[in-house]
Order: structure tokens, then C-alpha cells, then sequence
């Protein structure tokens, strides 16, 4: 059996190139995640709510939604949801484009990984990862016994 975070990393690993893929051919993209289902199977999730171009704040609480319902259905394990941010960087103090994943596995894990990029001369060129808590607002909170 793999660990909650090596599952995550899974999903960051299906995640990470669309994102790419999508900066390269648009210079942005909307909200779309990844889940991973109970028998291990990693499936793509995008939300649609019949408008042609709704805010990614609407799209991210759809999203969220979604795997809220099927993580109490118990359909999903993990959970990956990717949107495009602008972040500080502590050493610098200045503003950069970044691909935020929020990641949560039904054992407890939450974090979100935050992956800073530049696009130059046609590519995308990602920066260290940085990663801090997550929300762990997916998955309900198991009771003590």
C-alpha cells in the first residue's frame, strides 16, 4: 500500500503537464483537477456550469464540491485540484506566476503545492516547489474511537 503523500504525488504527476501544456498553447488556464479513485485508477475532472467563461473562484467551488460528494460516496482516495496564482516569494518580495495543486487523501493528508513558473520564448520553466498546509476540507474528519 502507498503513502497518502507518494498518491498525491501521483496526481501532481498527471496534473502538472496539462498545466504546462495548457500555459504553453493559452498563457493561462482554468481551474480542472485529478482524482484518484479507490482501486488506484487516476481519472481527469474539469467543471462546467454552462457559462462560457466563469470565474475561477465558481469553478474551484465547483470542483471542490464534486469531490466533496464523492469522497462521501467514497469513490475517491485522493484528490488534486489545480488553478493559476500569483504568489510572494519571500526571498524576493516579488509577485510571480504560479500553478497552485491542492492535494487531500482520505487519511488526513492536505497540502497545497505551489509551483512558480515564467513563460519565456515559447516555454514554461518551473521554479523550486513550495508546499504549505492544506485546507483538508475534502475528506470528512475521521471520529476518534
Amino acid at each position: 500500500m502507498k503513502h497518502p503523500k507518494a498518491e498525491c504525488e501521483e496526481l501532481v504527476d498527471v496534473i502538472l503537464p496539462f498545466a504546462e501544456q495548457m500555459l504553453l498553447e493559452y498563457g493561462e488556464f482554468h481551474p480542472f483537477g485529478a482524482a484518484m479513485k479507490v482501486d488506484g485508477e487516476v481519472v481527469s475532472v474539469s467543471a462546467l456550469d454552462g457559462r462560457d467563461f466563469p470565474p475561477a473562484v465558481d469553478m474551484i467551488q465547483l470542483l471542490k464540491d464534486s469531490y466533496i460528494k464523492a469522497a462521501r460516496d467514497g469513490t475517491y482516495k485522493a484528490t488534486a485540484l489545480a488553478y493559476d496564482v500569483r504568489v510572494t516569494l519571500s526571498t524576493k518580495q516579488e509577485k510571480t506566476d504560479a500553478v497552485a495543486v491542492s492535494l487531500n487523501h482520505e487519511d488526513g493528508y492536505s497540502v497545497i503545492a505551489l509551483f512558480p513558473y515564467k513563460i519565456e520564448n515559447g516555454c514554461v520553466t518551473f521554479g523550486d516547489a513550495l508546499a504549505q498546509a492544506g485546507e483538508g476540507d475534502i475528506f470528512p474528519r475521521r471520529l476518534l474511537s
